[in-house]
């Protein structure tokens, strides 16, 4: 391949490494979305922008805010990261005590201003803005009839089919809402704003993680923990499957658009546990940490191999290698470096880099794995790429052999609730063999968590929630809703 062709591979945007959803040199996955509300606190706007920047991690191609005053609303929108849209002059401008907030991945819909949200809208009843997490599978095909009955659409992304027909209904907002949310099938976390009400939902399976604070008499609502700890808040709890709350001048209240049921089980994403959650959050009364050293523990139970060193891929990795570490003995040690630095540049980087081009953001630290046999943890291995890449720079720093231990089940299957996944057909697990995807890559041994494994060590209960409680379609094409929609297959966040 030419430098040229090179190149416009990996340079899609404005900026080297930067491409539309997907990343030339690494094969992670994209992180979600992240939402952020504030209902009746007088700086609002400010702890919505000190929320969303705690949560950048879940999306950092685009942010907004948008804030009620009671008459009026304040909103901005931009492409880029939480500080590069909000700047102090521009935050002055946002006044009120009703703010919802919103980083974004743009992964089905484009990258572009006008799919930034919240998307706000003028309706009958006054102004109305949106902010959602996940994916609405069923989004194309009511669209479509929504097109037909006179729409007119403004954005190609999947929160606005919620807002049309939440401004359709002839029913009050709140009954509309429900109408709405009944109507849809996916993976999702709304927060939707008018002047002087705030409604905040979760889908039937709670596929999307949702939680409520308290700041004095003011509630907030985050996609982590970690932005609720930011501010000082109080957590209160998560937001139930099927939960519906509606704040406004009574008060709290607390209903439902949907009964928790056997086709409505609970089923919070897995990949939340292994790899897209900050490690300082907690789910379902679990800190993330904690459940990832357990993944790490049980790892070294289910697949111990004999080595001087364990190392975990930064960062999501390094809480799994300090379990595997411990339930082994094996010391851990910082064999890898990440340099976080390296996402926005405009100077393009040599050939030689570009086909080593994991050397740009991981650096092996040759003084520790040099003559030493080494586990390397990793979180999940999705076209393979990176994996091969780091087994290849620990062996060029001086590493005698290389262990890869992954704290989650072979990736096998694409996800349809909001996570930026390839093709099936790009899985490399779906068409290969463990032993196959060990000389792929390059390593000496290779092992996956069992899936009891891993409900196990996130604390999941079998007894009452079927597969603990966790979405696992990923690992064994077991999807909690109906995907098929007119034979259309829809992939990544559609918000």
């Amino acid at each position: 391949m030419s430098d040229e062709v090179t190149a416009r591979t990996l340079w899609n945007g404005d900026y080297y490494n930067e491409g539309s959803g997907k990343d030339g040199l690494f094969d992670k996955l994209k992180e979600e979305c992240g939402v952020f509300g504030v209902y009746r606190h007088p700086d609002a706007a400010s702890l919505s922008y000190y929320g969303l920047h705690a949560l950048q991690h879940r999306g950092e191609e685009s942010a907004g805010m948008c804030v009620s005053s009671g008459p009026d609303f304040n909103y901005h929108r931009g492409m880029g990261l939480v500080k590069e849209v909000f700047d102090k002059d521009m935050m002055a401008t946002l006044v009120g005590d009703i703010a919802i907030g919103h980083v974004r991945y743009s992964t089905s819909g484009d990258s572009k201003l006008t799919n930034a949200q919240p998307l706000v809208f003028k309706y009958r009843d006054g102004n109305l803005a949106v902010a959602t997490n996940g994916n609405i599978v069923n989004a194309p095909q009511i669209r479509r009839e929504l097109e037909q009955s006179g729409s007119i659409f403004q954005t190609t992304s999947d929160t606005e089919v919620v807002a049309h027909l939440i401004a359709r209904s002839p029913k009050g907002l709140v009954d509309a809402a429900k109408d709405a949310l009944n109507r849809i099938v996916g993976g999702f976390a709304f927060l939707i704003m008018t002047n002087d009400k705030l409604l905040v939902a979760s889908d039937p399976h709670g596929l999307r993680p949702l939680t409520m604070g308290k700041l004095g008499d003011a509630y907030l609502f985050a996609s982590e923990t970690c932005a609720l700890e930011t501010i000082g808040a109080e957590l209160i709890r998560d937001i139930e499957p099927g939960e519906l709350l509606v704040l406004d001048e009574n008060g709290l209240l607390e209903e439902r658009f949907a009964n928790h049921n056997r086709e409505h089980r609970k089923a919070l994403c897995a990949m939340e546990y292994i790899y897209f959650a900050r490690p300082d959050s907690d789910m379902n009364g679990a800190n993330l940490h904690a459940a990832r050293k357990r993944m790490g523990s049980r790892m070294a139970v289910e697949s111990f191999v004999d080595a001087d060193v364990v190392t975990g891929v930064p960062d999501s990795s390094i809480s799994a290698a300090i379990g595997y570490a411990e339930q082994t003995g094996i010391p851990y040690e910082l064999g890898m470096i990440k340099n976080k630095y390296t996402g926005r540049t405009f100077i393009q980087p040599s050939q030689e880099l570009r086909e080593q081009g994991v050397k740009m953001k991981l650096s092996a630290v040759r003084r520790v794995v040099e003559g030493k046999r080494v586990v390397m943890i990793d979180d999940s291995i999705v076209r393979g790429t990176t994996s091969r890449r780091i087994v290849n720079m620990l062996r060029d720093a001086g590493a005698t052999e290389v262990h890869v231990r992954i704290t989650s089940p072979p990736f096998k299957n694409p996800c349809f609730y909001g996570i930026d996944t390839p093709d099936r057909r790009e899985l490399i697990a779906s068409s290969k063999s463990i032993e196959e995807i060990c000389r792929e890559i390059n390593a000496d041994s290779l092992s996956f968590l069992s899936p009891e494994g891993l409900i196990t060590a996130v604390g999941g209960d079998n007894e009452t929630d079927y597969k603990g409680g966790l979405c696992m379609a990923c690992f064994d094409n077991d999807y909690p809703t109906n995907i098929d929609f007119d034979g259309e297959e829809k992939f990544g966040c559609g918000c």
